[in-house]
């Protein structure tokens, strides 16, 4: 019995290490491929477009009742110090260097990479990725490397607007609802931001794109290893693609922000 457990234990053991070499490989080599000419220009506009430019309705709603949820939940957290006029300032920093990013981050996660894991996912059962190895064309090159330059721009980008709107959420809770001087809040806003908070948000958004985007292609691209062919392996593949990008989101959250804050 013991051996059993030991012999299964090894066996889960070797398994995810060779997932996580496989996804190390799979993401060096869409990485490496992006600097193969001829560059695919075309193929990271729709990709950006579709990453990117169909996210805005969503960030900014999301990003709206975010802004206004922390200026109304921020409020009765400082009125009991005697500091809401610091709203400003707590709003504006837990937005930009925390919930901006990552926020973000999940949001096109569900949105875009769910869509991203599915479509390779297709692509590999129905046997479109050995007709491309067929006609001598790299599917890593192909598939995934304009996704991770349109990831890579349009992520941070997306944060930006998410943390924008989410300082005029908190405005419209603050000022406008619960009667903090406009002046005083903006004034803090733009006192207590710094540059180096800026650059822990976007050097947020930038990785976030990168793991991201490198889960979802891959669990796409692998779907026959781990989830089997047919419609139920694509399905299961996109939820652990989600799944998984969202751990990660968090997980590497809290590495930057232990290292650049």
């Amino acid at each position: 019995m013991l051996n059993k457990l030991i012999e299964k234990f090894g066996e889960k053991t070797i398994n995810l290490l060779k997932s996580f070499g496989r996804i190390i490989l799979f993401c060096f080599s869409g990485v490496t491929n992006i600097f193969t000419l001829p560059f695919q220009f075309a193929k990271i506009i729709e990709h950006m477009w579709f990453i990117g430019t169909k996210s805005i309705f969503v960030i900014i709603l999301t990003g709206l009742f975010t802004g206004m949820v922390l200026g109304l939940q921020g409020y009765y957290s400082l009125v009991k110090v005697g500091s809401e006029a610091a709203l400003g300032a707590a709003v504006s920093l837990t937005l930009i260097s925390e919930l901006g990013p990552v926020f973000t981050a999940i949001m096109v996660t569900a949105r875009a990479g769910s869509s991203m894991a599915a479509e390779i996912g297709v692509m590999r059962i129905s046997e479109q990725i050995d007709a491309l190895k067929t006609m001598h064309i790299n599917p890593v090159r192909f598939l995934f490397s304009p996704r991770i330059i349109a990831a890579a721009i349009s992520f941070p980008l997306l944060t930006a607007l998410f943390d924008v709107v989410g300082i005029f959420g908190g405005f419209i809770s603050g000022s406008m609802m619960l009667g903090i001087n406009k002046h005083v809040y903006m004034d803090t806003v733009i006192q207590s931001v710094k540059i180096h908070d800026i650059n822990v948000g976007f050097y947020k958004a930038f990785a976030f794109a990168l793991v991201t985007t490198t889960i979802c292609c891959y669990r796409g691209y692998y779907t026959h290893l781990y989830s089997g062919f047919g419609a139920r392996g694509v399905s299961l593949s996109t939820t652990n693609a989600v799944v998984h990008s969202c751990i990660a989101i968090f997980i590497f959250d809290y590495i930057i922000t232990f290292f650049w804050v």
